[in-house]
C-alpha cells in the first residue's frame, strides 16, 4: 500500500502480469464472444456460476464493484450471445458493472490485474479493448452516447445495433431523460434497463403480463410488421388508417393498465422480466433485435446475486476494498461522524448527497437525522442548487461529493452559490489521485476549478483533527466553503511531523522547521502530497541540501494565505520556493499562490518553482504510478529541487 492507500495485488514492477490462479471449465475457453456462442444453451447456468465465482474472488482480492456486477451476469452473457460485438456497439452506463463483459471479450487471462497498477480498468475504457466502444466512469451518459452511435450508423448506412445497459439508479440523472426525449423510434437502438434497487414500473398485473407473454411468441413481430406493411399500402387511406389503428391500440392498452413512460417517449417496451433467468433474458433480447425499431428492455435483477453477504447488504458491497487492507476508519467516516455530532446540537445543519451516502460516510447522519438527510439521486447539479435554496432560507447545507463528480456542477457552484454568496459547504471526498479507479475518478481538477470562484474558502486538512476543525470553521463562517480531503486514512507521519499539542486543532499553515533556521529551500504544499515532500526532504538533507516544508491547511482565498505566510516568514526570504501539488498546474494552487505572493511583494529575492501534475490526462503503467507519471512522487520532487540547487 502506498501513500495514496492503494493496494497493488500480485503485480511486480516491470514484470509480467500473473495468469488467473484458478482453472474454469467454460470461462477459461472463452477468448471472444465467438467462443461464447459455441457454448450450449444447457451450459449457460454453469458458465454464469463460474463468472460469479471469478468476479467474487478477484474483487475480494483487488477491490472493486461487486454487487452490481453479480446482478448483471446473465444479461451481459446474453448480450454477447445475441449480438455481434464489436460490430454491434455495447455501452455500459458508468461501466462499473462491466466485469462480465470484460471476461467475455478477450480479457479473462488479465482479469487478475483488475484495478491494479497498469492492469485492467474498473470501468470501460476505449484504449483497453475494441469491445469497449465508449469510455465511462460517471453516471447517466450511456443513452446520449448510444444515440450518437445509432445515429452515426444510420447516417453511414450500417446495420449495426447499439446496445445500452444502465441501472435504475442512472434514471435519477437528468441527462438520461434529456437523451430519452431525443430518441428516434426508427433506430437500431436497444436500451436495457437493469432495475435492481427500486421499482420504476407499476405493479404490472395480469393484463400487462399477458401482453409480455404474447410478445414472446415467435410469430408476434413478424405478424405485426406484415400487418403494418399491408395497411400502409392501402391506396389513399393506408397511412391514415395505420395511424388510427396505432392510436386506438395504445389508448386501449393505457386504459387497461396505464400509460408507459418509455413508450410515451417513443420507445418500444419489452418486459419486465427476470434478469437473472438466463433463458428469459436471451429470449427477450432476440425479440428486441427483431422488433425493427428502438426498444427498451426492462429487466429486474438482484444485486449481489450468488453471494449472500452482497445479497443481504448490496449498499455495503457496492464497492469492496482489497482484502486485508480495510482500515477501521477513514476521512469519509470521520467526516460523517463529526457532521452528525454537530447536527445533534444544531437543527439547521442538513446533509446532501448525490446517491453516495455510503461512499461519503453519511450513513450515520442518515440514521440520526433522517429528516435533514437528502439523497437527491445521481444529480449533482440539482444537489448544489437545492443546497443553495436551503442556504438562502436559513439552513446550513453540507454537500458531500467526490471531487470527480463535483465537476458536473461547476455552473451551479458559480452561478447559484458563489454569485449570491450563499453559505453552502462542499465536503469534497477523494481529492487527489485515486489510482485504483483511474483517470475518470482523479480529484485533480477541483483546486483549479474552485480557484476561479473568488469568494469561496477552500480548506485542505491532512488529519482527522484538521478535518473536524475545518468543518466547524466552515459552518461558522457563513460564506461558501469547500473542504477537500483524500480517500483512505490519515498519514501518521504527517500528523507526527506537523501537529503539536498547541496547533492540533488550528487551521493554519504548519512548518517542520523553525523560521530562525532559515532553510535555503522551502516547499509550500497542501494535502496528501505532503507525505511525498517529507520523503524528498529526507533525501535532499542527506545530500546536504537545506530544505524546509510549509503545509497549508487552507489554500484560498490566496491573498489571505499569502499574508499569513509573510507574517510567519517575517524577515526571512528563501532562495528557492517550490510550490508542490498533485493537482493540475494551470489555474491551480502553485500558480495562484505565487501570483498572490508576488502581488504583495513578498520574498522579492526568491525564485518560484511549481511542481504539479501536468495538464494532461495521465496514464498509469505497470512501471509508473500516476504520481510518478505526473512527476510528483518523492523522487521526482527531490530531483527537481536538486536541479535548481545545482545551478
Amino acid at each position: 500500500m502506498d501513500l495514496w492507500g492503494h493496494f497493488v495485488p500480485n503485480v511486480q514492477k516491470g514484470g509480467d502480469f500473473p495468469m488467473m490462479e484458478k482453472e474454469y471449465k467454460y470461462l477459461g475457453k472463452i477468448n471472444s464472444p465467438k467462443d461464447l456462442k459455441e457454448v450450449s444453451q444447457e451450459d449457460m447456468p454453469s458458465l454464469c456460476e463460474e463468472i460469479r465465482e471469478c468476479i467474487i474472488d478477484t474483487v475480494n482480492k483487488n477491490g472493486g464493484h461487486l454487487a452490481s456486477n453479480l446482478g448483471a451476469v446473465e444479461l451481459s452473457v446474453a448480450i454477447h450471445r445475441v449480438f455481434d460485438a464489436p460490430k454491434d456497439h455495447v455501452i455500459f452506463d458508468v461501466g462499473h458493472q462491466s466485469y462480465t463483459h470484460k471476461l467475455l471479450t478477450g480479457r479473462y487471462d488479465r482479469f487478475d490485474t483488475l484495478r491494479a497498477q497498469g492492469g485492467l480498468s474498473g470501468f470501460t475504457n476505449r484504449a483497453e479493448s475494441e469491445y469497449d466502444c465508449f469510455g465511462a466512469g460517471h453516471s447517466s451518459t450511456s443513452i446520449s452516447a448510444g444515440l450518437g452511435f445509432a445515429e452515426a450508423d444510420r447516417l453511414s448506412g450500417s446495420d449495426a445495433y447499439t446496445v445500452v445497459v444502465l441501472g435504475d439508479g442512472a434514471f435519477t440523472g437528468g441527462m438520461i431523460h434529456e437523451a430519452l426525449n431525443n430518441c428516434d423510434r426508427n433506430l437500431r437502438l436497444i436500451i436495457i434497463l437493469n432495475e435492481n434497487e427500486m421499482s420504476i414500473s407499476k405493479n404490472i398485473g395480469k393484463f400487462a403480463q399477458s401482453i409480455s407473454n404474447l410478445r414472446k411468441k415467435s410469430g408476434y413481430f413478424k405478424a405485426k410488421r406484415a400487418t403494418a406493411s399491408f395497411v400502409k399500402k392501402i391506396p389513399l387511406i393506408g397511412k391514415g388508417l395505420f395511424t388510427l389503428m396505432y392510436k386506438a391500440k395504445k389508448a386501449l392498452k393505457n386504459l387497461m393498465y396505464g400509460s408507459n413512460y418509455f413508450e410515451d417517449m417513443g420507445l418500444y417496451y419489452l418486459g419486465p422480466a427476470d434478469g437473472n433467468n438466463y433463458g428469459d433474458v436471451e429470449s427477450l433480447l432476440k425479440m428486441a433485435k427483431n422488433a425493427g425499431e428502438s426498444v427498451l428492455v426492462h429487466l429486474k435483477t438482484q444485486k449481489g446475486k450468488g453471494y449472500t453477504p452482497a445479497e443481504e447488504n448490496p449498499g455495503e458491497y457496492h464497492g469492496v476494498s482489497a482484502s486485508g487492507k480495510k482500515s477501521d476508519t477513514n476521512f469519509s467516516l470521520e467526516f460523517g461522524k463529526k457532521l452528525t455530532a454537530m447536527a445533534d446540537s444544531d437543527e439547521n445543519i442538513c446533509a446532501i448527497t448525490a446517491a453516495m451516502s455510503y461512499g461519503t460516510g453519511l450513513e450515520c447522519f442518515k440514521e440520526a437525522h433522517i429528516n435533514r438527510f437528502f439523497d437527491v439521486g445521481i444529480a449533482e447539479e440539482h444537489a448544489v442548487t437545492f443546497a443553495a435554496g436551503l442556504a438562502a432560507n436559513g439552513k446550513k447545507p453540507v454537500v458531500a461529493v467526490y471531487s470527480t463528480f463535483l465537476q458536473r456542477a461547476y455552473d451551479q457552484i458559480l452561478h447559484d452559490v458563489a454569485l449570491q454568496n450563499l453559505p453552502v459547504v462542499f465536503c469534497i471526498d477523494r481529492a487527489g489521485f485515486n489510482s485504483a479507479d483511474g483517470a475518470t475518478h482523479h480529484g485533480i481538477f477541483d483546486v483549479a476549478m474552485l480557484s476561479q470562484v473568488k469568494n469561496i474558502k477552500t480548506y485542505t486538512p491532512v488529519s482527522y483533527a484538521g478535518l473536524c476543525a475545518s468543518l466547524e470553521s466552515a459552518l461558522l463562517d457563513n460564506v461558501p466553503s469547500a473542504i477537500r480531503y483524500p480517500s483512505g486514512s490519515e498519514c501518521d507521519e504527517l500528523v507526527k511531523v506537523f501537529y503539536t499539542d498547541e496547533n492540533f486543532a488550528d487551521i493554519s499553515i504548519k512548518t517542520d522547521f523553525a523560521v530562525a533556521d532559515k532553510p535555503k529551500n522551502v516547499i509550500i504544499t497542501h494535502g496528501r502530497i505532503a507525505g511525498e515532500c517529507l520523503k524528498a526532504e529526507k533525501i535532499l538533507k542527506d545530500e546536504g541540501i537545506d530544505v524546509g516544508i510549509v503545509l497549508c491547511e487552507y489554500i484560498s482565498p490566496y491573498a489571505s494565505l499569502a499574508e499569513e505566510i509573510m507574517k510567519r516568514f517575517d524577515g526571512f526570504s528563501p532562495e528557492n520556493i517550490f510550490l508542490v501539488e498533485e493537482e493540475i498546474r494551470s489555474g491551480g494552487f502553485g500558480e495562484n499562490l505565487s501570483v498572490a505572493l508576488t502581488n504583495k511583494s513578498a520574498f522579492e529575492n526568491s525564485a518560484y518553482h511549481i511542481i504539479a501534475a501536468e495538464d494532461a490526462f495521465v496514464k498509469q503503467t505497470k512501471d509508473l504510478t500516476y504520481a510518478q507519471a505526473s512527476g510528483v512522487d518523492f523522487k521526482s520532487i527531490a530531483e527537481k529541487i536538486r536541479e535548481k540547487n545545482a545551478k
